[in-house]
């Protein structure tokens, strides 16, 4: 069904849909959906009515993700997955996650409305848990669904002491099966997300959509540096072994060598100073770093230069430092062809293509031993995500319909390279 440039009705129904679904809430005046809430029960339960509608067969699987599949011209097709999760942050965004899952279901609407069928099924997962509020752990939904569900997660606790394993028995789950919910390699022929870029670059750029080439792998250190406390009146400047002087320059090589390469980010975001008077020489500081890159080798050098350089600032200020990583995740690299096929689509919807690495954790990272990985990314107002601020455009949302429908029309699986079983995922 051709459609005029002028019409954005797509976007429109897509963005009013997404006003509507923000309703499920904690609070009326913000947006708060935390897994296994019975805020997130709502939302389910709204999906699965909209995927029944849309000719989808919808369940809500043992983790509690939302699963509808529309099946292909063969029955039992491998099938083209899509989808992004619906639990948020704590006074959120309308369209983190949401859209994306919104967005696939609009498309399986528009096919099945049209009566048209693919040689693939397609399937939209809403995935019950991407941020990781409720629970110290993140994925758990799009990890069931890769078949890397860690079980030992089930007996972690959230802030009322109740077990993951408890929660999802009051969701409905058997936590028993959540092996059930994996899927076999021959199974899934791609999975591709589509989201808001949740930073600035295609706003900068002037384009409502892009085709992202990777998912940022991340490491995260803490840092402590130990001086000596003394009094501020008394201590000449050169016999001062001042902790948080140390630490402030420190900070500013991490800042440094973020600026020094091409699509690495390095960032300090948390500083804690002891004893935290105003006429006391600081004598010990914490502070935290954040650095990304979609190239894991060029992540871990720059981590090993900071360290380095971290070291002399040490030994030139007389302070102790320990240095502790805390956090590691290997970058997700987006399948080559299934860029190009992006790239393509937003050319044929009269947009100029463009890539851009993800600087954000998604759920489609946990696909990338299973399947192919694709991502589509959405201009948001000044890069702005995690906050009430969020917003899109219906333009935009339109132009992100269009190149969705125009990828799934023009989808070939035989183009892809499958990851092989034992390769990292980046």
């Amino acid at each position: 069904m051709s459609r005029s440039l002028n019409d954005i009705s797509l976007g429109a129904r897509l963005y009013d849909r997404l006003e509507a679904f923000a309703r499920h809430s904690e609070d009326a005046d913000r947006l708060t959906r935390v897994f296994l809430s019975k805020e997130h029960r709502a939302a389910a339960e709204e999906l699965l009515g909209w995927m029944r509608d849309a000719g989808m067969k919808a369940h809500i699987d043992a983790i509690g993700n939302v699963v509808g599949r529309y099946e292909g011209l063969v029955p039992n097709a491998p099938c083209l997955m899509m989808g992004s999760h619906i639990d948020t942050v704590r006074d959120a965004g309308k369209y983190d996650g949401n859209m994306g899952v919104l967005a696939a279901l609009a498309a399986v609407e528009e096919f099945n409305k049209a009566g048209e069928r693919f040689p693939f099924a397609i399937e939209v997962i809403a995935f019950g848990d991407e941020e990781g509020v409720r629970f110290p752990v993140t994925l758990s939904g799009s990890r069931a669904i890769a078949g890397t569900f860690d079980q030992t997660t089930l007996s972690l606790t959230d802030k009322e002491g109740k077990s993951l394993r408890q929660a999802l028995a009051e969701f409905g789950c058997d936590p028993t099966r959540i092996t059930d919910s994996a899927r076999r390699r021959d199974q899934v022929l791609a999975f591709v997300e589509l989201h808001i870029e949740q930073g600035p670059v295609l706003e900068a750029a002037g384009l409502p959509v892009g085709a992202v080439t990777a998912i940022n792998g991340a490491s995260r250190l803490s840092v402590e540096v130990k001086g000596t406390a003394n009094h501020a009146g008394t201590v000449p400047m050169h016999l001062r072994r001042d902790a948080l002087a140390a630490a402030a320059e420190m900070m500013l090589s991490v800042e440094a060598r973020g600026r020094a390469e091409p699509d690495l980010v390095a960032t300090v975001g948390r500083v804690d100073v002891l004893p935290g008077a105003v006429n006391v020489i600081p004598g010990l500081v914490r502070f935290t770093m954040d650095v990304r890159s979609p190239s894991d080798s060029a992540r871990r050098r720059a981590v090993a230069d900071i360290d380095r350089r971290i070291a002399e600032i040490a030994a030139a200020r007389d302070v102790g430092i320990a240095i502790t990583l805390t956090h590691e995740a290997a970058a997700c690299r987006c399948d080559p062809k299934l860029i190009d096929a992006i790239g393509r689509s937003i050319a044929r919807t009269g947009l100029a293509p463009m890539t851009l690495p993800s600087g954000a954790g998604h759920d489609a990272m946990a696909f990338a031993r299973l399947c192919p990985v694709g991502m589509i990314f959405v201009r948001c107002e000044k890069g702005i995500s995690h906050n009430p601020a969020e917003a899109i455009t219906v333009e935009d949302a339109d132009a992100a319909m269009r190149v969705l429908l125009d990828f799934i029309r023009h989808f070939d699986a035989s183009t892809l390279t499958r990851p092989a079983e034992d390769r990292p995922a980046a």
